[in-house]
């Protein structure tokens, strides 16, 4: 198990400890122009994320911080358009984008924190 003193921080999506079973968040890793710009979530025991980008029209999901979800939780939703996705597999359900998917971003548990895979 690794700890943090051998994590790649450039790698680093966030902790567990920030990401509480149900919840999601965004992050970005990288600078400049062309950053990934993603969010993160975990549902039941699992933690998976995804590129902020709404497969309809480009645009970032969330318009403020972190906030991702429908207001029960079950479902992504991208609040420009209303899209609606599913949350473990990003799916879109509902909405102009209907049959399309949110572009999966691959991240591993390494001890207490979120990477991307190496």
């Amino acid at each position: 198990m690794a700890d943090e003193r051998t994590i790649d921080l450039a790698r680093l999506v966030c902790s567990l400890a920030q990401l509480p079973p149900g919840a999601c968040r965004g992050f970005t890793i990288g600078s400049g122009d062309w950053p990934l710009q993603g969010l993160v979530l975990r549902e039941g025991g699992e933690v998976c994320a995804f590129v902020n980008r709404c497969p309809h029209a480009g645009h970032p999901l969330n318009l403020r911080p972190h906030d991702f979800l429908t207001p029960d939780g079950s479902l992504i939703l991208c609040r420009s358009h209303g899209a609606l996705f599913e949350k473990r597999t990003g799916l879109c359900v509902a909405g102009p984008c209907a049959g399309r998917s949110l572009e999966r971003v691959a991240v591993t548990l390494e001890g207490p924190l979120v990477v991307l895979e190496a």
